[in-house]
């Protein structure tokens, strides 16, 4: 398995074990401090971008402007996990061929929506980074509802992570 496609997995996977460990009624709780926003408005912005990306597998068009935004993402946590492990099957099936497609992107820049060239390898590599980001925004929200232990590695980026150990080497 290409090692973008593990890295998302890993990242999914890493999800999914803190929602399971979190208590669920803080879930769908804002958090004043970072906007009212709650963990879960994060981790269905997170996922409504991974679904964006399988949605355009068939059409090499991904649209990350025309996202879902289910509320039930943000307010169920089972929901978010179980969109979750249907993403992770469809992920696993991406083979190193396939990555290098040609792909189109539309995403708002502000003004109007931006259509630019792509690759399945590069939006990969933009949703892991995406995740990682709100990763660790559910960890300040979640650090302020008193919670302090969480899967290892959890919302700290790979190239973070190879810096402190080359650093402690």
């Amino acid at each position: 398995m290409n090692s973008l496609v593990s890295a998302n997995l890993s990242c999914l996977q890493q999800g999914l074990v803190f929602l399971e460990s979190l208590p669920e009624t803080l879930y769908a709780r804002p958090c004043e401090d970072l906007f009212g926003s709650s963990i879960g408005s994060h981790m269905r912005h997170n996922l409504d971008h991974y679904a964006a990306f399988v949605a355009g597998l068939g059409s090499s068009m991904i649209d990350y402007d025309n996202r879902e935004r289910e509320e039930l993402l943000e307010t169920d946590p089972s929901t978010a996990i179980s969109l979750m492990n249907r993403l992770m099957v469809i992920l696993e099936q991406l083979g190193e061929t396939d990555l290098d497609r040609p792909m189109q992107i539309c995403m708002d820049d502000g003004r109007d929506s931006t259509r630019s060239a792509t690759s399945l390898r590069r939006e990969l590599q933009f949703l892991l980074s995406h995740s990682i980001h709100h990763y660790a925004l559910m960890v300040a929200i979640a650090r302020g509802f008193g919670i302090r232990r969480f899967p290892e590695n959890f919302g700290i980026a790979p190239s973070t992570i190879h810096y402190h150990a080359d650093k402690g080497a």
